[in-house]
């Protein structure tokens, strides 16, 4: 009997101590993106190659112990208020680690001041490119992996002169992304030249923007620049342009290279339509996420992917550095995109690069976008092209300068 106490004894310990074993517990990282509203068409992609970086983190030893990384999916549906609302979610009852977006520019603002710099949280935006976040007092805690729009308007105005067009009227919409965009156009197009015959904000999603064009025409430009989203009013204010003849050549940014503007109107009638976005460097980086994105069934030419795959990467190596740490991620991301003499580390490395953090070694991330150097602001140099409609969706015109 004594002995059979004995064994019961030690059962019951073994039970307790194994209760009282802390579980793995899984690094939640959000995916903030404009699922719904205006870039609708785009955010899917973006979604899938952050997740495509997740997955390859956990298939390759997870995070610090063995800890898988795990994406807590929201919709900033590109406004202010629902990214508000989208990470107030994800920081305060999700309780991630860290954030990838927004994807649009004023729900990262929003977010930013109203929930991830109080909180101490690092944010990367893969796609949120207005130069107000430039200027965020953020405490060193936002960041972006792609470009901001007065490199990207000021290299569109450069390109353009370059490509033959000197009068152009420019309509955008009356946003934090729009209005950035569009000034930044302006300056740099007049200086080099060209002529701004008119240039006019509107509010998004009217019915109708046949009175703002017909105003826009009066000036007798040939070229309407669009800076607006291809899913939502930017769609509108082109077909109206069409339909009635107000303007002869369309130029939009990045937010109007949507799929949804072809699969409106019909390639055959976009002839005289370009759009500018970001594009990743040449590299080896850049071919080992294509053929990965790929492979998973993801589209490589997709808008925005490169830089949402590296922002999901760049938080997952600092996650690593920072030992899980949320308060010192934001300093390790810099530590991990620009180490002095780090060993390159290129998409889908999570296994080395894990082995060289346990180490004690520096890194230093070479993206599917780029080098990813941040400045002092958190921002990144980058490279644009020029592409206009063909037969099978986008096709590359020329790289900007």
């Amino acid at each position: 009997m004594k002995t059979k106490l004995l064994a019961l004894a030690g059962a019951l310990l073994a039970t307790t101590a194994l209760a009282g074993a802390p579980a793995k517990a899984d690094v939640k990282i959000g995916l903030l993106g404009g699922i719904s509203g205006p870039i609708a068409a785009m955010a899917p992609a973006m979604i899938d190659a952050a997740q495509l970086a997740i997955s390859q983190v956990n298939e390759q030893g997870g995070l610090m112990g063995g800890e898988k990384l795990v994406a807590v999916i929201g919709d900033s549906a590109c406004n202010p208020q629902n990214g508000t609302d989208a990470a107030t979610k994800a920081v305060n009852v999700d309780g991630v680690a860290a954030i990838v977006g927004p994807h649009c520019s004023g729900a990262v603002l929003a977010a930013a001041n109203s929930v991830t710099i109080p909180a101490g949280i690092a944010l990367i935006t893969p796609s949120g490119t207005s130069p107000e976040i430039t200027g965020l007092n953020d405490k060193d805690t936002v960041f972006r992996t792609v470009p901001s729009d007065d490199y990207q308007g000021r290299a569109l105005a450069r390109t353009l002169k370059a490509q033959g067009y000197t009068k152009v009227a420019v309509a955008y919409l009356n946003n934090d992304y729009g209005t950035g965009l569009a000034n930044a156009f302006k300056s740099e197009f007049e200086a080099q030249g060209g002529e701004i015959a008119g240039f006019a904000a509107h509010e998004g999603e009217k019915a109708s923007y046949r009175s703002n064009l017909a105003e826009l025409a009066k000036g007798g430009a040939d070229t309407l620049v669009i800076f607006d989203y291809g899913d939502g009013s930017g769609l509108t204010m082109l077909r109206e342009s069409l339909e009635n003849g107000f303007f002869e050549k369309f130029v939009g940014g990045d937010g109007m290279r949507s799929d949804a503007p072809i699969k409106e109107l019909g390639a055959e009638n976009l002839a005289t339509f370009v759009a500018s976005s970001p594009v990743g460097e040449k590299s080896d980086s850049l071919d080992l996420f294509n053929e990965a994105f790929k492979a998973a069934g993801g589209d490589p030419d997709a808008i925005f992917v490169t830089t949402s795959y590296d922002a999901a990467f760049l938080l997952a190596l600092a996650l690593e550095k920072a030992g899980g740490d949320k308060s010192k991620v934001a300093a390790a991301l810099r530590e991990v995109a620009a180490g002095e003499g780090g060993e390159p580390i290129r998409p889908g490395e999570w296994k080395k690069a894990k082995e060289l953090i346990a180490a004690g070694k520096a890194i230093d991330y070479k993206g599917a976008a780029g080098d990813h150097n941040f400045d002092a602001a958190g921002d990144v140099p980058g490279a644009y092209s020029l592409f206009k409609v063909g037969a099978n969706g986008f096709e590359l015109l020329t790289e900007m300068q």
